[in-house]
């Protein structure tokens, strides 16, 4: 059964296997993985804040969205655990995760508005419910039903890419984040295959992977809040 998960995932993502390590190149056992390498464009749109700038409201602002996007990865990979090996514990973490999505949302309606708030987070809620039938086919073994989940999972990635690019093109757009929601999917996958092995050495290596990109993604949708509105953080 691993074995079909682990060739699914591989056709299901269109990722090269490499001594099969997906996505993530990994050094040895005793070694933690690097993070991926970011691509061109979303490197551009993710820069680090410098030491010098910690008390500024931008700054602020960094470490509030970082913040964020770590609690979605925290309860992301307890709730995927719990889906996997803890059933009792599963509905409390699946609510506090889901309660992270509006926490999301609501961190980008004093810029946006609430009507927007709002939209972000119903997508990101939608991002967290299809997870459900990635994790329930991988857990059946059901091929066609997991290539027809993750198709669905990418396909509600690319809805909230497009989201973000419409409110801001210069900022935030498609080629920055487009790539960078799809390889959140991709990494979180790697992981909660992990976790369905009850492998979770390896899968605290993946996470720490996909922790480190979904810090990059946290950075850019910052940095695009300053840019774009430059008058709030003065």
């Amino acid at each position: 059964m691993y074995r079909f998960l682990l060739r699914s995932r591989f056709i299901a993502l269109a990722l090269l296997a490499v001594v099969s390590i997906v996505l993530v190149a990994c050094a040895p056992a005793a070694n933690p993985a690097p993070a991926a390498a970011p691509t061109e464009a979303a490197a551009e749109h993710s820069m680090p804040m410098r030491a010098t700038d910690l008390s500024s409201p931008a700054s602020q602002l960094h470490g509030a969205m970082r913040k964020l996007w770590a609690d979605h990865m925290q309860w992301t990979y307890i709730t995927v655990d719990n889906f996997f090996n803890n059933e009792a514990a599963l509905q409390p973490a699946l609510d506090r995760l889901l309660l992270n999505q509006q926490h999301i949302g609501q961190a980008i309606a004093p810029y946006y508005g609430q009507e927007a708030a709002d939209k972000l987070a119903e997508l990101l809620s939608e991002h967290i419910t299809g997870a459900v039938p990635v994790l329930t086919a991988a857990k059946a073994g059901d091929e066609a039903g997991l290539e027809t989940a993750l198709a669905d999972w990418h396909a509600n990635a690319k809805v909230i890419a497009d989201f973000l690019s419409a409110a801001d093109p210069e900022n935030w757009p498609q080629s920055a984040t487009e790539p960078m929601l799809k390889e959140h999917i991709d990494t979180t996958t790697v992981y909660a295959v992990d976790l369905l092995k009850g492998d979770y050495a390896a899968a605290i290596q993946h996470y720490d992977a996909a922790y480190d990109h979904m810090m990059m993604l946290a950075d850019t949708l910052a940095q695009g809040l300053v840019a774009r509105f430059p008058e709030k953080f003065q």
